[in-house]
């Protein structure tokens, strides 16, 4: 089993930043990808950043040169750096990871956090 625990969510006003940690632990595992999707009241959870284990990163159009995407390898996590934000970024935020562990696959998500940006 891996947990992932975040951190980092918050109010803020539009222009302002907010930086997100996502931190993986369990045992036997190694990460493959880990990522951020948001889910806005009646929306569906959409893609906002990823980045794989070699450090290949993809991001939703909305956010491109605004958020960035980094990890430590060294402490399984990943953080999402949100900079220019705007009220249409407000939404809980969630954790992703691809881990494999042997030879099987498994996807993880974290609990979710709360970032809302008032106009």
């Amino acid at each position: 089993q891996v947990q992932l625990v975040e951190s980092g969510g918050g109010l803020v006003q539009a222009g302002g930043s907010l930086r997100l940690s996502c931190s993986a632990s369990g045992s036997s595992f190694s990460i493959l990808a880990m990522g951020w999707y948001r889910q806005a009241p009646g929306k569906q959870r959409e893609l906002v950043a990823r980045i794989t284990s070699d450090g290949s990163t993809n991001y939703a159009d909305s956010v491109k040169g605004r958020f960035s995407i980094s990890r430590d390898n060294g402490k399984n996590t990943a953080y999402l750096q949100m900079n220019s934000l705007k009220p249409e970024d407000t939404a809980v935020y969630y954790c992703n990871s691809v881990v494999l562990r042997g030879l099987v696959g498994y996807d993880y998500w974290g609990q979710g956090t709360q970032v809302t940006v008032s106009a």
